[in-house]
């Protein structure tokens, strides 16, 4: 009997992660599906992470769920994406989504924009 391999996760999230967004949906009334990730070009280090609400899946979008989450994943970005793992950190003075990416291979000084590489497909 062949068994079928689970085909890894383009991106993951951590528990704090996926905790934090599962309550940021339930004050949504239902209305978002889960959350869409990508990147854009700007800031001094050439691109910057996106995350917004999703409404349902968009054309050509990879859709990962973890821990309960889905994360829809924009067409153009999946290749600076795969790897990437999102978390969420509560510090003295605030809380934030990290993005820990290891296609990036720069960030700007002020934290808000990177440089990634496409990651090599094999």
């Amino acid at each position: 009997m062949i068994t079928k391999r689970e085909r890894p996760k383009a991106i993951r999230l951590s528990d704090a992660a996926a905790e934090r967004i599962r309550e940021i949906m339930a004050n949504g009334e239902g209305k978002y599906e889960g959350v869409r990730v990508g990147v854009r070009n700007g800031g001094c280090a050439g691109m910057s992470y996106t995350m917004d609400y999703a409404e349902g899946v968009a054309p050509l979008e990879e859709v990962v769920e973890d821990k309960g989450v889905k994360v829809f994943i924009d067409p153009k970005a999946i290749l600076f994406l795969i790897g990437m793992e999102v978390d969420f950190v509560r510090e003295k003075l605030g809380a934030r989504f990290v993005f820990n990416n290891p296609n990036q291979t720069a960030a700007c000084g002020c934290g808000e924009s990177v440089s990634i590489t496409p990651a090599k497909v094999d």
